[in-house]
Formats: C-alpha cells, structure tokens, sequence
C-alpha cells in the first residue's frame, strides 16, 4: 500500500524517515543516479584534463560555472515539478524567451521594477500551467507542448520576429562578478539551498514527495494535491524567469531564439542528477551537481571544435545511457 495512505503529511522537524525513503513503498533502497553521475564526471574531468587544451585555466573554469548558472536555476525549479510527479515541462525555452523580452522591455521603469515583473510574469505563466495539471489532472507533456506554441508566438508577436533591446544599461549591474564569479553563479546557489529546504524541511516539500509517489493516493489521503503542484510549478516559473533575465542581461538583447536548447538541458540536468521522471524521488542539491556535469560536457565539446548538434547528440545520449543504466539497476533490485 501507499504510503500516501498511511500517514498524515510530515511536518517540519519531523524525525521520520527522509523523503526519498518515504518514496520507496517496499521501505528498501533504489537506486539513484547520484553515483553513476559522479563516476562519469571524475572519469570526464580526468579525461579532458589531460586531452583538451585551456580546460584546466581560471577562465574556463569561471565560464563553465556561469554555464552551470544558467541551466541550473531553471534545472532545480524542474526538479520540484518532477518530484511532484509532474513529468517536464517542454515550454521552458520559450518562457525564459518572452520574460526576457518583457524585462529589458520595462528597464526604463527601473531595475528591479523590470526584475519584478519578469519574475511575476514567469511566475503566473508556469503557475497557470500547474494549477491545471493539479486540479484538473491535465497530461503535462501534451498541455506544456500546446504553451511552448502559444508563448513562442507572444513572444514573436511581441518583438515583431526582431531583437528587443533595453533602453538603458541599468541591466549591467547584473552582469557584476563579486569575487571573480557571475552574479548568476550566486543565485544559482541560494536557489539550490532554498529549493533542498523546501522539499526536505517543509511541510509542502515532503508533501511534494508523497503526492508524486502515488497522487490518486495522495489525493484519497487528503494531501492538497492541486495546491502543492501549483506551488511547485510557481516556484519554477520564478526559476525561469532567473534564468531569463540573466541570459538578456548576458547577450544585451533578447530574441525569439534566446532559450536556445535550455528545456532539454534543464531536463538533462534533473535526470543525471538521479531525480526520477515519474515523481516521488528527486534532489535539489543533486540536480546542482547534474548541471554542472552537463555544463562540462558541453564546454569540453566547445573547446574541442565540435558543432552545437554534436553537443545535444551527446547530452541526449548520456541521458539515455543514465536511465537505461538506472532502469537496469532498479528491475534487478525488485526481482
């Protein structure tokens, strides 16, 4: 049985089990990707140290981080959705695009004016989304699928298919590098903690963990199902809209193809972090580190001259190489 159905949601400070163990109905370990992860980045590293040339530099090492910035932060707010058993979100590019547009758009309102309302954008655009995959239990593949078009087109509606510029610089203060390090790399962390504190510390975070486990269950039990997704899917657009206003502040400019390949590199990052596609597992802090994994192999590609669809076959394929591998894992630990 569920264990949706036989416990009240944990509260916070609880001394039960973690989350992810409550997510495991046979109360056992199943396996993560977490050191499948590890083993391919140590292997990774050790191999482009010694073959590729200005990887082992100070500069490099400040781009890959910035890389991981931007793909991360929109990583751990997918990382709650997946672990509320919400699948993905396949209109993640195309938000990031029409916040960005909309912050640099207000910039003459001033800084954090625009900050504001682009965050306050992206959060009702992916909140909107999650209220009806929680209440109304719509599938969210074919419903983030039908958003991707419909906000593809604001965004090209909006811009008339040319660059938005801003109208001031007061966007520069957001390209600032305290310490050596971007401004974003920053952020990137504070999300990664508040995101772990949520979903281990508080009652909707663990509540997060029990609904995607088994949400009839969790439903019959009482659990605010549609309520804990919509929460989720808000703090993923904000996520978003992070990630948006960075890379407008980055490039200067926004087009229609700013988001570039970010929904499948946000997804790529949760999945190698060992966060399960079906719900009710899942790791903020681990998601940090599948970002990071990814941001490397992309670098490594960069620097080795090969294509941008050459970086995407070998994202996609070790994707698939990590699920198969955990899929393996886990049918032999259930026999």
């Amino acid at each position: 049985m569920p264990r949706a159905t036989q416990r009240p949601p944990l509260g916070p400070g609880s001394d039960t089990a973690e989350p992810e163990q409550l997510a495991d109905p046979s109360g056992g370990w199943r396996p993560t990707v977490s050191g499948v992860a590890l083993v391919v980045a140590l292997l990774a590293l050790i191999a482009v140290a010694v073959t590729t040339q200005r990887f082992l530099t100070l500069d490099n090492a400040r781009a890959i981080l910035a890389s991981t910035a931007f793909v991360g932060i929109t990583a751990i707010g997918a990382t709650l959705v997946m672990i509320v058993g919400s699948a993905v979100s396949m209109a993640v590019s195309q938000t990031a695009t029409v916040v960005a547009m909309m912050f640099l758009a207000t910039q003459q309102l001033g800084l954090w004016t625009a900050v504001l309302i682009a965050v306050a954008a992206g959060v009702a655009i992916t909140a909107a989304q999650g209220a009806i995959i929680g209440f109304w239990n719509s599938n969210p593949i074919v419903l983030t699928i039908a958003a991707g078009f419909a906000i593809g087109g604001i965004a090209t509606w909006f811009s008339g298919g040319t660059p938005v510029y801003p109208q001031t610089q007061a966007f520069d203060l957001l390209n600032a590098t305290p310490l050596g390090l971007s401004l974003a790399v920053y952020v990137l962390l504070g999300t990664a903690v508040l995101a772990q504190w949520v979903l281990s510390r508080t009652t909707a975070g663990r509540q997060m963990y029990l609904i995607g486990e088994n949400r009839a269950a969790a439903r019959a039990a009482g659990l605010p199902v549609g309520r804990v997704t919509t929460l989720a899917w808000a703090f993923f657009g904000a996520c978003i809209a992070l990630t948006g206003i960075f890379l407008a502040s980055f490039n200067t400019s926004a087009t229609v193809t700013l988001g570039g390949t970010l929904t499948l590199d946000a997804i790529a990052a949760v999945l190698v972090g060992g966060t399960a596609i079906t719900g009710g597992r899942g790791s903020a802090l681990r998601t940090l580190g599948g970002a990071l994994l990814i941001s490397t192999i992309s670098d490594v590609l960069l620097l080795r001259g090969f294509p941008t669809g050459a970086q995407i076959l070998t994202k996609g394929l070790l994707v698939l190489a990590v699920v198969v591998i955990v899929h393996v894992r886990t049918t032999r630990s259930w026999r």
